[in-house]
């Protein structure tokens, strides 16, 4: 993505925060942290706009909501979610696509979709750990855990399969595998 013009990489980043705001409003409350499809579009992002554009799309979305537009999950904005249990998570955004994006544009994830998966999870586990990390602060590493972690596990597997399958199908569309 770095050698397009800087008009398609900005319509790229708008294009990514949009996602990034509709996959958050895709979302089953819990406590402290729901369950949005937010992960799967920040490793789809990493993935198919590589780690510095699909970072800096996360900085924008992040931007975005810390100015008041409800892009964060339950039509939330502003700076209190950077400072709720949430915001581990959120914060992680952009490392996760930087981290997916690198790999994948190392070639690391090859044609394997078992290996692009296995990309993809561990764009979910640097969100996860991070998201737990800040959690952790303020109801103790047990509990961060058990409600931080575990109950995101196989939804992040569900959704890193996904995500992988659909950087294949991209790919295929365009004729190029973006993973090998």
């Amino acid at each position: 993505m770095n050698s397009r013009s800087w008009p398609l990489r900005l319509a790229l980043v708008a294009l990514g925060v949009v996602g990034v705001a509709l996959a958050s409003k895709v979302s089953i409350p819990m406590v402290p942290v729901p369950v949005t499809l937010q992960t799967f579009a920040v490793t789809l992002i990493g993935a198919l706009f590589g780690w510095r554009l699909g970072a800096a799309c996360l900085i924008v979305y992040l931007a975005v909501g810390a100015a008041g537009i409800p892009v964060f999950s339950g039509d939330a904005a502003g700076l209190a979610k950077f400072q709720g249990p949430t915001a581990g998570y959120l914060f992680a955004f952009p490392l996760a696509a930087a981290a997916v994006g690198a790999l994948v544009e190392r070639g690391w994830a090859g044609a394997s979709l078992l290996r692009l998966c296995v990309v993809m999870l561990l764009g979910s586990a640097i969100c996860l750990g991070i998201g737990a990390g800040w959690l952790a602060t303020a109801i103790g590493v047990g509990k961060a855990v058990a409600k931080g972690v575990v109950p995101f596990l196989v939804g992040a597997a569900l959704k890193s399969l996904l995500a992988a399958v659909c950087v294949k199908m991209a790919a295929a569309s365009l004729g190029a595998d973006r993973t090998a």
